[in-house]
């Protein structure tokens, strides 16, 4: 097979156009050549997306065309014919372009994909100037500091120097990848990264103040302080916001690597300025981060520096602040003593519970379990249990739904007692709700209820809130109420499950409703998992067989589908015999019958699991083979 010809003529109008001059094909191999072929061909293709196609396919093509003819034909064609492509097309070609490093001859000449990679670096669609900064830190990864110094060095002025700002956003992001190898160039990297800092374009400036975490963390202490601090200083005193709030994630990141007098003398100050910022999204992001910086800054500062900022943010004008700071308060709990807490952070709590933003005190719903552990057994039903039971009682659903999904944090302190006369209400106020995704994740959370509830109070209250579920309007949820009952299976144990869930499912079994008699049998099959084969074959398979008459096909298929489901269960039993019985003389002539049904669904769903049974009884065949002759063929294999 001879893939012939890529060739590039940039002095006529067409541009560089693949084509394919000789393909022999003698043998099958051969048929490869033609699928490369054509990938070649549709590189040039006028629809999209066989351009997208193609280009995905790159190292498919590349491996045919060999590494001399790639690094000189493909990879010139990609960077002069395709960087005025489509946008998803230039996605997907930054993507695979550090894949060819092998095909154009390992690391020694991966150098050749920095032109197109780099012309990629300039386009206009963010996305994939940033795939193609990926696809550029890849490769400088394996590269020589001598290819570096010779190749990507130079590239990086280039992007430095161009008038539009896409190439200056663009080379910020590879300073850190190179940093540590170009030791006797970092001054000028310095230098170089400090005037992208002060770049005339917003977006440089962002890029760059993105990128300074990042280059921070290749740096030793002294350079922190030296190079860094002074960089993350303009970048927290710049006059747009949307740079500033940048600053947060490099304070992070210098904190973890300076003293604690360090912090104190040169970041606090900055902090402070931050927390006070005129602009509500620097505020925000300094609140959405607040655990993470009182884990950079330790304890010890936290304790002394940090309760005034929060609380003032907690306090803030701005409901997107509130809502940001009221996710903290949990975790920000771990980092003072249970004393201050109280003082401080429970008049917040108080307040936050009667924000009149809903998100906020949705925000809040999520953390005020996680402050029971803090005030621990004594404490918690004084300060904490009146909070709890009011969000319980909150207007909105998500609130109380947050509430409830936190409820085993807070009842392994104050225990179920405490709880359950304001519970149950919102439980059943939120399974009446008429946005059904409000219903759905009620039922998500039934399975831990229960633990905390136990047997007796969920029979007595949620048992028959679970089984009207059943026979809900909404498919989502009936679905959703078969899985909820083998959660509760796995709850409660078997007994429960045949005393309570299984009579009360088969009730439905001659309901007029087909969905409800189909609901049923997807109830059964759900339970049937956490059954033992016994129970499976006394309670499950009479009826499921029952419903095999039924009239309606939707309902006959499923059978099929549950009883092809029903039988590797029912294998799982030590009296191999008895199952093997009822496989035999119940469950296949039911399949044989349904595979002789008027409706074609009905055939193939049958059909499909009488061959799926057929594989089990050869698989057992060849595990009792080998088990009883280990000299035997199989046993060899």
């Amino acid at each position: 097979m001879e893939v012939d010809n890529i060739h590039s003529n940039n002095d006529n109008d067409n541009n560089n156009n693949l084509s394919i001059t000789d393909m022999e094909v003698d043998n099958p191999e051969d048929l490869n050549g033609y699928y490369v072929a054509s990938l070649i061909d549709e590189l040039k293709h006028d629809d999209v997306q066989y351009r997208l196609n193609s280009v995905n396919k790159l190292p498919v093509i590349a491996e045919a065309l060999g590494q001399d003819r790639t690094r000189d034909e493909l990879i010139p064609f990609l960077h002069n014919d395709l960087i005025g492509d489509e946008d998803e097309v230039l996605l997907a070609l930054a993507e695979q372009l550090p894949k060819l490093i092998d095909s154009v001859g390992g690391t020694s000449k991966a150098t050749c994909l920095l032109p197109p990679l780099e012309s990629l670096a300039a386009v206009e669609e963010s996305a994939v100037r940033d795939k193609a900064v990926w696809a550029l830190c890849e490769i400088a990864k394996i590269l020589s500091p001598e290819q570096l110094m010779e190749n990507f060095i130079l590239m990086m002025k280039r992007l430095s120097s161009c008038e539009w700002f896409t190439s200056r956003t663009s080379v910020a992001g590879l300073y850190a990848v190179i940093y540590k190898k170009c030791g006797p160039i970092q001054t000028e990297l310095q230098n170089s990264f400090a005037q992208l800092i002060q770049d005339e374009s917003p977006m440089v400036r962002r890029a760059a103040a993105k990128a300074l975490s990042d280059l921070t963390e290749q740096m030793t202490p002294a350079e922190v302080l030296d190079i860094s601090l002074p960089l993350f200083q303009k970048v927290a005193t710049d006059d747009q916001d949307s740079v500033r709030l940048l600053a947060v994630e490099d304070m992070i990141t210098i904190a973890k690597m300076i003293t604690q007098e360090q912090k104190i003398e040169h970041l606090l100050p900055t902090f402070d300025a931050l927390a006070s910022d005129s602009s509500w999204r620097v505020k925000y992001m300094i609140a959405n981060k607040f655990v993470e910086l009182a884990q950079a800054f330790g304890e010890t500062i936290v304790r002394k520096q940090f309760i005034s900022a929060y609380i003032n943010l907690i306090k803030d004008s701005e409901a997107e602040v509130r809502t940001a700071a009221a996710g903290q308060i949990s975790g920000l709990a771990h980092y003072i003593d249970k004393e201050a807490v109280i003082e401080s952070l429970l008049p917040c709590v108080q307040d936050l519970v009667n924000d009149n933003n809903e998100y906020t005190r949705a925000a809040l719903a999520k953390e005020v379990s996680g402050l029971a552990s803090i005030f621990g057994k004594e404490a918690t039903p004084e300060h904490l249990l009146p909070i709890f039971l009011q969000l319980l009682r909150d207007d909105s659903p998500d609130v109380r739904l947050n509430v409830i999904s936190k409820l085993d944090e807070l009842n392994d302190v104050v225990g179920v007692e405490s709880l359950s006369q304001s519970l149950l209400p919102a439980i059943m106020e939120l399974s009446e709700e008429n946005q059904w995704r409000i219903r759905l994740q009620i039922i998500e959370y039934m399975p831990v209820i229960a633990r905390q509830l136990g047997e007796n109070i969920f029979d007595a209250k949620l048992t028959e809130l679970c089984m009207s579920w059943l026979q809900d309007k909404v498919y989502a949820i009936r679905e959703a109420a078969t899985v909820n009952l083998k959660n509760l299976a796995h709850v409660f144990g078997n007994s429960w499950t045949k005393k309570t869930a299984i009579p009360q499912i088969l009730s439905m079994v001659h309901d007029e409703n087909y969905i409800h008699r189909m609901t049923t049998l997807f109830a059964l099959t759900e339970i049937a998992k956490v059954l033992s084969p016994d129970d499976i074959k006394e309670v499950i398979v009479p009826t499921v067989v029952t419903l095999s008459n039924d009239s309606i096909p939707n309902i006959r298929f499923n059978v099929a589908k549950s009883l092809e489901e029903l039988i590797p269960l029912l294998q799982q039993g030590e009296q191999k015999s008895q199952e093997d019985e009822i496989i035999k003389n119940t469950i296949e002539p039911v399949l044989e019958k349904l595979s002789q049904d008027t409706d074609k669904d009905v055939r193939f769903f049958a059909q499909k699991a009488l061959e799926r049974d057929q594989i089990n009884k050869s698989q057992q065949q060849t595990q009792t083979t080998t088990t009883e002759n280990p000299s035997s063929p199989e046993a060899k294999l």
